[in-house]
């Protein structure tokens, strides 16, 4: 009859050798508060870990709204940028048009400054809206529609036209119809904020809802394309813009372009 093999566990508890083999022997005289010391310990670790990852109950609220803003960072900034554009702008403000993803947001923010009339566009269909964007397309205030096509608004309608992570995901044959468009419906100016080139946007959803992935632009390319499409840099609006930046210590986080509309 074959002996059994003695595991090397055993061997190690049985000669004294195994690192823990004091605390399993010990098992039984172990002081209750070394217990609740260790239990304190290792939820003090669970919780430290759960926040800094970011996710769980403390963290994975703030994770979702960062992902959001990181899809559409040209959008957060036009809200970011509202008092600088009504400095720079005045009562130009007062009857405004944002295209762009997420607009609902922007119109929302819109509202709440004084005098102020607010309208938007989204350019891609709006999946899991909430009541509050809701609430604005039932009114009219948003509309979905595709800014390769004409805007179903008339000539000069808006006093400013505000775009943002919009015109990234459209290529030259397209620019050349959307911008004039959107300077047509605009009265006295149009804003365009666009990401520098090398930032990422969208990474996971991008090609799925956008068709394509989004191509950043220089600042020397989007001049160059203004001027091919006879559109003219609002250099009296970018100077006042500048100076409501310098005094708030505002840096954009986008490219931000002043144009005049059509006339």
């Amino acid at each position: 009859m074959s002996r059994r093999q003695v595991s090397a566990t055993r061997r190690f508890v049985d000669s004294g050798n195994f690192p823990f083999s004091g605390a399993l022997n010990s098992k039984s005289r172990s002081s209750p508060l070394l217990s609740v010391g260790l239990i304190v310990l290792g939820a003090l670790l669970l919780i430290a870990f759960v926040y800094t990852s970011g996710h769980g109950i403390f963290g994975g609220k703030g994770h979702a709204v960062n992902k959001v803003e990181g899809d559409f960072p040209c959008t957060s900034e036009v809200e970011r940028a509202i008092p600088i554009l009504k400095k720079a702008y005045g009562d130009s403000m007062h009857k405004v048009l944002h295209v762009g993803p997420d607009t609902c947001s922007v119109v929302s923010q819109l509202l709440k400054e004084e005098d102020t009339e607010a309208w938007g566009v989204e350019p891609y269909d709006i999946e899991d809206a909430d009541a509050n964007c809701k609430s604005h397309i039932r009114r009219g205030h948003v509309r979905v529609a595709d800014i390769k096509f004409p805007l179903p608004y008339r000539t000069k309608s808006f006093s400013l036209v505000i775009v943002s992570d919009a015109l990234d995901y459209l290529s030259p044959k397209y620019l050349n119809r959307s911008l004039p468009e959107l300077a047509r419906v605009a009265t006295d100016g149009l804003v365009i904020f666009s990401g520098y080139p090398g930032q990422q946007r969208a990474r996971v959803a991008e090609l799925s809802k956008f068709g394509r992935p989004a191509k950043m632009r220089s600042s020397s390319w989007w001049i160059r394309f203004f001027v091919q499409t006879s559109l003219e840099e609002n250099d009296v609006a970018l100077k006042k813009f500048e100076q409501a930046a310098s005094k708030k210590s505002y840096t954009p986080a986008c490219q931000v372009f002043h144009l005049k509309p059509h006339h």
